[in-house]
Order: C-alpha cells, then sequence, then structure tokens
C-alpha cells in the first residue's frame, strides 16, 4: 500500500471529526437540568404571609420563621403559596403550609412563632355569675397575647354592658366566652311585637316564650293564641320583618 502513513493520518482526523459531531449532537439533544426551589425564598413567601394575616392584630407584632430545611429538593416554583394548615393558630407557636401548583406540585410545612405584645382586659374586681358588667368592672393590662387563650377581650367595648356567663376571679383574662349579651327579653313578661312590610306596621301585644338577647330570636304567645317569633329589641320588642 502506498503511502501507508498519509493514509492512517487522513483516517484518524475523520474519526476525531466523528468523534467531535457525534459530541455536539449529543450536547444539543441533552434534557436541560431541572431548576431547583431557592429554600430563603420559601421563608420569605411565609413570612410576608404571616405580615398580612396579622395586619389587624392589636399591639406590637413579631414574627421568626424558622428556616427550611436545607435537605429537601424542590422543583423551582412559579409562583409558591402560603396557607394556614387546618387547626393551626394565627398567633403563638404555630405552622405554615407553602405549596406549589405549578410546575411541579408540591407542599411543605415550616414552624413560626407569632409573638404579639398588647394591652387586654381582666376583671378589676371579682365578677358574679349574672353580673352586668360596667367601666370599673374591668382594666387594661399589657402581655403576649400569644400565651393566652383564643377570645381574649382587648376593648372595653366588647365587655361593657355585657353580663358575666360565669364568675371570674379579679384579675382574670376576661374571653369572649365568659360573657353575654344582655337579656332584653325575658320568659313570662308582657313584649309588643312589631310587624314590619312593605307599607304597612302592625303592633300587638304578647307574652315572651323564651328569654333572649339583642338581636335574637324570641317566641311569643299573643293574646289570640298565636305563638310568633321575632328578632328582640331592647325594651322588651319582638320585630318580625316581612
Amino acid at each position: 500500500m502506498k503511502y501507508p502513513f498519509r493514509v492512517l493520518r487522513h483516517a484518524a482526523a475523520a474519526l476525531a471529526l466523528l468523534a467531535c459531531g457525534l459530541q455536539g449532537a449529543s450536547a444539543q439533544t441533552a434534557p436541560d437540568t431541572p431548576q431547583r426551589q431557592d429554600l430563603p425564598a420559601l421563608k420569605q413567601v411565609a413570612e410576608q404571609f404571616l405580615k398580612t394575616q396579622t395586619s389587624g392584630l392589636p399591639g406590637s407584632i413579631t414574627i421568626d420563621v424558622d428556616p427550611v430545611d436545607s435537605r429537601l429538593s424542590l422543583a423551582a416554583c412559579v409562583e409558591p403559596q402560603a396557607f394556614m394548615p387546618n387547626g393551626a393558630r394565627l398567633w403563638g407557636k404555630t405552622t405554615i403550609g407553602i405549596k406549589c401548583v405549578a410546575p411541579s406540585p408540591w407542599t411543605i410545612y415550616v414552624r413560626a412563632n407569632v409573638q404579639v405584645i398588647s394591652d387586654y382586659l381582666v376583671a378589676a374586681v371579682p365578677l358574679a355569675q349574672g353580673q352586668t358588667i360596667g367601666a370599673a368592672d374591668v382594666t387594661r393590662v399589657r402581655g403576649d397575647l400569644s400565651a393566652l387563650p383564643n377570645g381574649i377581650i382587648t376593648n372595653e367595648s366588647q365587655a361593657v354592658g355585657r353580663v358575666a356567663a360565669m364568675s371570674v376571679r379579679a384579675g382574670t383574662p376576661l374571653r369572649m366566652d365568659s360573657l353575654r349579651n344582655q337579656r332584653v327579653v325575658q320568659q313570662g313578661q308582657p313584649v309588643r311585637v312589631i310587624s314590619n312590610g312593605p307599607g304597612f306596621q302592625i303592633s300587638t301585644e304578647a307574652r315572651a316564650l323564651t328569654n333572649a338577647s339583642e338581636g335574637q330570636m324570641a317566641q311569643a304567645r299573643t293574646a289570640a293564641g298565636q305563638v310568633v317569633s321575632g328578632i328582640a329589641k331592647a325594651g322588651g320588642i319582638l320585630e318580625i320583618n316581612y
């Protein structure tokens, strides 16, 4: 064979070109590596969610969200959404959920602590069951609402004029469920039933069959023996709207 070295040299060059072409084709057809979610960004999503949810709470609010577990490997999310899991509290030690809908669905949970320092009401004196609350019966103190039960009263208007549903010791924080609205209709008392409709109003006397606070439904029996239901109003009135 003539020029054996030249032939071998040309063959080697051809093989090298072919290999480069295959590598280029492989690089062009190889799928892109999927992007991973930025975990610190998820912590910011949870913090912003809690800021929005607690914006209407009284007092000074401090939010502390735990870092997302660095061992997690999540697909990048277009718009992560934070939410409150069922049964979770808005303040105190709580849990926040973060979910992704697209392109790859996933859900994680992070722990957080929300501290709310605010004024709230306590009984200034011992309160007896059935006692109507006056302005002198309550006083303000300042503390961490997240360390107290739900339903703590923070404004005098929520307490003054209402009735103690149970006996309360002095210094005890007042809760919404420890007070009830004052009764405006007592069972057995005479009441006036006012029926309102388009272009007419009828008033008749009756006797209350049930107790009711203002705004509650009550029943009464008229002189003719008819049992009617209406909304209890101050002054012993049952209002019926047609």
